[in-house]
């Protein structure tokens, strides 16, 4: 997955610059729809990257899971269940999934590591509609708002997916600190 998103990131930088040469040197419309576009892909891209990499540099996959920030709502378990969000567990892509493997990790650490990771999707989910300013001044304001929301609700996803699993890995953390305690 990392490789991917670098990739993604990339690739459609390179094209941003490919059409806003084009659309410099032809003028045509299309040219500058196609920017935008990549540009708005590889920023989100890029802001994923970026996002990711300070919250590991800050956190180091550290948080309270008890903290009731944390906690599930009571609302959320038919929510989970009219998203049919057990059923689609298993599909969704992780980005380090070797931070979620109990073979490698505690339960604690994975229910921390499950935290970190739902905040960085609900930065994610904020920062995705920052480049809405950007329809000031190149206008194309369907583009902006369309991959903005694109990328939020993509991002929504995972936090669901965090907080839907995080109940029950903390309920194996507290058995597993319980076990050391004997």
């Amino acid at each position: 997955m990392p490789r991917i998103m670098k990739t993604v990131a990339l690739v459609t930088l390179l094209l941003t610059a490919v059409f806003s040469a084009l659309r410099y040197f032809f003028s045509l419309g299309v040219f500058l729809s196609l920017a935008i576009t990549s540009g708005t892909i590889a920023y989100h891209f890029l802001m994923r990257l970026l996002v990711g990499l300070i919250f590991n540099a800050v956190m180091r996959n550290r948080a309270d899971y008890n903290a009731a920030y944390f906690r599930q709502r009571p609302w959320e378990k038919k929510l989970y269940q009219a998203l049919r969000v057990k059923n689609r567990k298993g599909k969704m892509p992780t980005y380090s999934p070797e931070s979620f493997d109990p073979s490698l990790h505690s339960w604690d650490e994975i229910a921390q590591a499950m935290c970190q990771s739902e905040l960085v999707h609900e930065t994610i989910i904020l920062l995705s509609f920052l480049p809405l300013l950007a329809a000031i001044p190149f206008g194309d304001f369907p583009v902006f708002f369309f991959t903005s929301l694109g990328g939020a609700l993509f991002d929504s996803f995972f936090v669901i997916m965090q907080r839907f699993n995080r109940p029950r890995v903390v309920k194996m953390a507290q058995r597993e600190k319980r076990n050391r305690a004997k």
